[in-house]
């Protein structure tokens, strides 16, 4: 068990020193989560959701959820210290040198470097979530895309909050996949 919640720990340390936040810890999680046989990507995608449906940080969340899926409250604990510790102790070190170097033309360079590569990962998740949420065994899921694509018009152009919108998708889930048994 010790093993196990070291194994959290660094998980999730490496995680958040190595991330921006946001959905950009999601490829890491599951990369980590695969890898050690602790979920497979489905249940990574349904941590992930949960944790988007749950108030608080995406990746703080994720972390709860896995590592309670994984290990119980210990390896709740422990994820969620492995993801906070990086924060923590990076969030003290660049408020130090922020003040410092703010007008740097390199900070500047920086800052300007790490916004396309966080649009990229968050493009790569999303890819990554399509095919998990959307095909099975190389089939499209017509449904399930109907309900992604009804989805984005309600919160698009109908404007329909997320409260509301994951009210909807509950009821819709259980007349669809419970009454009708698509």
């Amino acid at each position: 068990m010790i093993r196990l919640l070291f194994t959290l720990l660094w998980s999730f340390t490496k995680i958040g020193f190595t991330s921006f936040g946001g959905l950009s810890m999601i490829p890491l999680i599951s990369s980590e989560m695969v890898a050690h046989g602790f979920m497979t990507a489905a249940e990574v995608s349904d941590i992930v959701a949960i944790a988007e449906m749950t108030p608080g940080p995406l990746g703080l969340n994720c972390a709860t959820f896995a590592g309670m899926r994984t290990a119980g409250l210990p390896g709740a604990l422990a994820a969620n210290l492995g993801i906070l510790l990086p924060t923590l102790t990076l969030t003290a070190a660049a408020a130090i040198f922020y003040e410092r170097f703010k007008d740097s033309r390199v900070m500047q360079d920086v800052m300007a470097g790490v916004r396309p590569v966080c649009v990229g990962m968050i493009f790569g998740v999303a890819l990554e979530l399509c095919a998990s949420n959307y095909l099975a065994e190389g089939r499209v899921l017509l449904p399930y895309v109907i309900l992604g694509a009804a989805d984005l018009f309600l919160l698009l152009k109908v404007k329909l909050s997320i409260p509301k919108l994951i009210g909807l998708n509950a009821l819709a889930g259980m007349l669809l996949f419970g009454v009708l048994g698509m």
